[in-house]
């Protein structure tokens, strides 16, 4: 067909820059924060160039719950795109296959044929086998040490890597998903597209009448079938003897769409779990009955466009709407609670001691603070008692601000005082309300955080004036 680009090549280039993506993403700071990094060993968050706290994970079932309505409203819309797309099974299977074992080996003899194995009886298919596992396994540990990038900055994933001794977890982990990618890409192949991934007993719950597939048209091509849905079943085939004594069939039986499947479906059957929606079918009958100067019988459609003939495509259904509605509201909610981020983090913990009774009625309270400078930038801090002990109060310890580095965290021990008398209970002590405000000496409008306390007064008898 003049014109016509295949489904195939527009999937290599959505591959291309998925990959991309992929390999660069790790490496792009913004202010020294990185777009996505899950940092166990620093405990952070690093998110569209913000660094989070492991105190602010709050964010983090904003993001799940972005991932999962995401693969829902994509599913509605057009079944499994992700799978035959974007997902990195997919793609590998596709490097492997078709471009180290096809192109570059010949190990197979045509990308159209993903039915037909290679007689591994032959000693030269037994070498390029091995050629092939080889230049897939470089490309598997590439592959193991992007997928860690995203938990391990790349600059320190290399200097870890350079002392593999201290640190053995990580190279276990990168050999670990290394050696899982070849088995899987090399051996389990699309079986796990088939019987390990969960996504494809899911997908099924998603469809509905007009959510766009790979789907043949029985109408032309000669498969006729009743009922809906799941309840669907064929009640008539024109086989080829059929087709010869029915000129309207216009199916040439070629089975292209069969042997260029690579989870091995026929098309024809009808919606199954198995399909990828990789539109590689689409091509093959396009190819075919292009050729014939026809359309094709397999499309990227809905049922209700192809098999009920009902209209196009409804697109804006309630489902579909309710979805991105959802996605729109949790990302806005996402972006505002990002955009409140904390600069500093402060964790105020009373000590063991309640209280310590000096002469002449002197009270004094021991607190420890846990201080985190979240900034990309180093910070001088202090803090100071407000409300209504700010002039009953005096911060004994420390008297003078203290800096903390980007990233880092300092324990100080704090000593409140009072020379005040607070509360006259002669039965039991008495915990007073504090409100402590800190904040970074050379950015107070913006690093600046208030936590609440108490101050344990004794009781009265125990006060010697």
């Amino acid at each position: 067909m003049k014109g016509w680009v295949p489904y195939r090549i527009k999937r290599y280039w959505a591959y291309v820059v998925a990959t991309i993506i992929a390999l660069v993403m790790p490496w792009i700071t913004i202010n020294g924060n990185h777009l996505f990094l899950l940092s166990f060993d620093h405990k952070k968050l690093h998110l569209a160039g913000v660094a989070f706290d492991m105190q602010e994970l709050y964010l983090m079932p904003f993001l799940l719950m972005l991932l999962f309505l995401g693969i829902f409203a994509v599913t509605a819309v057009g079944g499994r795109a992700w799978c035959g797309w974007a997902c990195p099974q997919t793609i590998f299977r596709v490097i492997y296959r078709d471009l180290i074992e096809t192109k570059l080996l010949g190990l197979r003899k045509r990308i159209k044929n993903k039915q037909k194995e290679p007689d591994m009886s032959k000693p030269e298919n037994q070498v390029k086998k091995v050629i092939a596992i080889l230049l897939w396994s470089i490309l598997a540990f590439i592959a193991a040490a992007d997928f860690l990038w995203f938990f391990v900055p790349p600059n320190e994933f290399f200097q870890y890597i350079q002392n593999p001794g201290e640190h053995m977890m990580l190279v276990g982990m990168l050999v670990g998903i290394a050696l899982f990618i070849i088995v899987d890409v090399v051996f389990i192949k699309e079986d796990f597209c088939i019987y390990i991934c969960p996504y494809s007993r899911v997908q099924s719950v998603l469809y509905d009448d007009d959510t766009i597939m790979a789907i043949y048209d029985p109408h032309r091509g000669g498969e006729i079938y009743e009922g809906h849905g799941n309840e669907r079943h064929k009640v008539f085939s024109k086989t080829k003897d059929l087709l010869a004594a029915d000129p309207n069939a216009e199916c040439t039986t070629c089975e292209s769409c069969v042997t260029v499947c690579p989870t091995h479906i026929d098309i024809r059957k009808g919606l199954q779990l198995e399909c990828i929606n990789c539109l590689e079918c689409v091509d093959a009958c396009t190819t075919v009955m292009g050729a014939l100067g026809k359309p094709s019988l397999v499309k990227w459609s809905s049922e209700n466009e192809v098999i009920y003939q009902k209209g196009k495509t409804n697109y804006f259904r309630p489902k579909v709407i309710a979805y991105f509605t959802v996605l729109a509201l949790v990302l806005i909610a996402l972006f505002t609670m990002g955009s409140k981020k904390e600069h500093m983090l402060l964790n105020v913990n009373k000590t063991t001691r309640l209280y310590k009774i000096l002469d002449h009625g002197v009270v004094e309270n021991d607190y420890v603070f846990l201080f985190a400078n979240t900034d990309s930038k180093k910070h001088t801090y202090t803090f100071e008692i407000v409300g209504d002990l700010k002039d009953k109060l005096e911060i004994v310890r420390p008297k003078e601000p203290f800096s903390i580095a980007a990233g880092k965290k300092r324990k100080k021990v704090v000593v409140l005082r009072t020379k005040e008398k607070l509360a006259n209970d002669t039965r039991k002590d008495v915990p007073i309300p504090v409100t402590i405000r800190a904040y970074a000496v050379d950015d107070k409008e913006k690093i600046v955080v208030e936590r609440h306390t108490v101050f344990v007064y004794p009781r009265a008898d125990l006060i010697k004036k």
